[in-house]
């Protein structure tokens, strides 16, 4: 075996595959050398579980210095055959990063050398991909290896509208713990179970303080950190639709926006005092059920900012100083509470001389989500005013279905050469539900497993295999199928010629009235009539899966789903087209009709498998909508 046979994600920074292999014998143990065992205990016991799971052996956990279960040992000598040996050594400094780690394979044993426990982590991460592709027999190898971002994160939303199950949040954060992502953050909007504000939440289903308290748990355990994550100004709306907090709202009736008009309230006054004590009533209940040190506030597109209550103040001082004189009100909040606030920095960038007069402890979050977003130019900016920032691309799943494939790994190789050249603290990848959420979770994994190998190694991953690492490391599929599925699957988005921002024109067909749909410009039969063709094609093979999953029915009817979602947005614009000519077919419109029916009951069972019931009904009346055109 060589370095290029052995795959890894992320690939290591330095790997070097020697001659030889060491055969794991069928007894041997697993030694915790460091400070304090104890806290190395996981660690083993992740170790332990790979070396069953892949090479049949079930060897024993000790602690203490690993000259005492040496060959020379006189406890050694009491075995009747020679025992094997994974030494997990801890040793502050013992490395170039305090996440780094070495793994070395010999022909007698293997040694892990980290400086913290973390890196121990990482290492037998690396150490399980290894067991999973070769068994017992490893080759002999050398790797050195350190994160190029100290900050790792996965952003899910959990507001528009799932909050997945704990068992869909456990087995996900598995998922990222073994890519070593090391930071989870779930958005929240009204999806928090506040005990002084239960109107809020009360059909959402919400995550409440003693799951928080149990997930917190489960990642520290895997050495990432949860994340609060509570917007605070904008994105107010499940709040101020509500009597009790209408009134606390810039626009209580709505207003015109760079978006539209909006007929409910969005952001809050930020000149009002109640709006501030609302936030710190959130924030005094949600953040004692966090160990992290930081808090992500939010702060994001105030889109309605200056058109109703602040209008006067905005007129007077400008908009810039009037949202960061709000962003300082909850930045001293946040102090005040022992925590390091961040806040996306899609408002303050537009206001540059503004950037270097903000608190230095505070964290940007420079997000964007296409290909060419200009990370280059705000990570610059953020850089020269010497305020610690993240660059948060995202999966590009959200308004599509099933991703846009191309456009995600663009988007997230930017992100992190970018990112890195400026000399990002952190990188955050982010999964959004705008309009229903209604792509499956596994649509994602493509953009979690990307952004996580260029997080960890940019270099070494920038040109990933990720057909090969899906199938390998998620969808664990023998037939080598799934993988490419997912792939060409995202790039659907492509075929019908038209290209929108932040969406797919399928999705937008799936949720638009067969009016607009005619309007669209470019949108053409030829490229629907290709689009099912392409759709077709792409999973002609779903059957041949077979993936070592617990859930790998339940993965492959979400695929089926989406590919005949996307088949019904071709069919759909079809259908549209000829309606704007005069030329219905309407026996095309009630096959759309039972379609639409069904795909609505499937929707509803693959929902409930990994979600909680609260959201489904707003989402679902998306496609209900979608529906009742057919039988206008």
């Amino acid at each position: 075996m060589t370095s290029s046979d052995l795959f890894l994600v992320p690939m290591p920074q330095q790997l070097d595959v020697r001659a030889g292999i060491y055969k794991l014998p069928e007894n041997g143990l697993i030694v915790l050398d460091g400070p304090e065992a104890a806290a190395l205990r996981f660690v083993g016991e992740r170790l332990q579980a790979a070396l069953r799971a892949h090479a049949g052996r079930d060897w024993r956990l000790v602690a203490g210095p690993p000259t005492l279960y040496s060959a020379l040992s006189p406890l050694a000598a009491t075995q009747a055959e020679p025992g094997g040996r994974i030494v997990l050594h801890v040793v502050p400094q013992s490395t170039r990063h305090p996440q780094g780690y070495e793994l070395t394979v010999t022909a007698r044993d293997i040694h892990v050398v980290a400086s913290t426990p973390a890196g121990a982590f990482y290492a037998v991460a690396t150490l399980a991909q290894i067991l999973e592709q070769t068994g017992p027999t490893l080759p002999q190898v050398r790797i050195r290896d350190w994160p190029d971002f100290p900050n790792r994160g996965v952003m899910l939303d959990i507001s528009r509208d799932k909050v997945p199950t704990m068992s869909t949040l456990y087995d996900l954060v598995d998922m990222l713990a073994g890519l070593k992502i090391n930071q989870f953050q779930l958005y929240t909007e009204h999806t928090f179970a506040y005990q002084q504000h239960p109107v809020v939440w009360a059909q959402a289903s919400p995550m409440t303080g003693e799951e928080i308290l149990a997930l917190d748990a489960y990642t520290h355990e895997r050495f990432m950190d949860l994340v609060p994550n509570q917007n605070t100004f904008g994105h107010m709306r499940r709040w101020l639709t509500h009597d009790e907090y209408r009134d606390l709202a810039e626009c209580p009736e709505g207003c015109d926006t760079v978006w539209g008009h909006f007929d409910e309230p969005f952001s809050l006054n930020p000149l009002d005092p109640r709006s501030l004590e609302l936030v710190r009533s959130m924030l005094d209940e949600l953040l004692p059920h966090f160990r992290s040190p930081f808090v992500n506030v939010g702060g994001d597109e105030t889109v309605d900012l200056g058109r109703g209550r602040s209008r006067e103040a905005v007129e007077a001082h400008g908009e810039g100083p009037v949202y960061m004189d709000y962003l300082l009100k909850i930045y001293r909040e946040v102090r005040a509470r022992g925590r390091r606030m961040m806040f996306w920095g899609d408002i303050i960038v537009q206001y540059p001389d503004l950037v270097p007069r903000l608190p230095r402890d505070m964290i940007a979050l420079e997000w964007g989500y296409e290909a060419d977003h200009p990370f280059a130019k705000h990570a610059a900016l953020f850089a020269s005013s010497g305020l610690p920032f993240y660059v948060c691309p995202g999966t590009s799943t959200w308004n599509t279905i099933a991703g846009r494939t191309d456009n995600a790994l663009a988007n997230l190789r930017n992100a992190a050469e970018n990112g890195l050249r400026h000399g990002a603290v952190g990188y955050l990848n982010t999964d959004w539900g705008d309009n229903g959420h209604w792509q499956p979770l596994p649509m994602s994994y493509l953009g979690y497993v990307y952004g996580a190998a260029l997080s960890w190694a940019y270099h070494a991953n920038r040109d990933l295999d990720i057909v090969r690492a899906l199938d390998t490391f998620v969808f664990r599929d023998r037939a080598r199928v799934m993988g490419r599925i997912v792939y060409d699957l995202g790039n659907a988005y492509q075929v019908p010629g038209v290209l929108v921002h932040n969406a797919s024109i399928l999705f937008r067909i799936l949720q638009w009235p067969p009016e607009r749909i005619a309007q669209i410009e470019g949108l053409t039969e030829d490229g629907l009539r290709a689009t099912l063709a392409y759709i077709d094609r792409a999973v002609a093979d779903l059957d041949r899966a077979r993936m070592d999953r617990a859930d790998a029915e339940l993965l492959r009817r979400e695929v089926a789903w989406a590919a005949d979602m996307l088949r019904h947005a071709a069919r759909r614009g079809l259908w549209a087209l000829g309606r704007a000519r005069g030329q219905e077919d309407r026996a095309h419109r009630e096959r759309l009709a039972q379609e639409a029916e069904a795909l609505m009951a499937t929707f509803r069972e693959l929902w409930h498998a990994r979600n909680r019931p609260g959201g489904f009904a707003d989402s679902l009346a998306r496609m209900q909508r979608m529906a009742s055109d057919y039988r206008a």
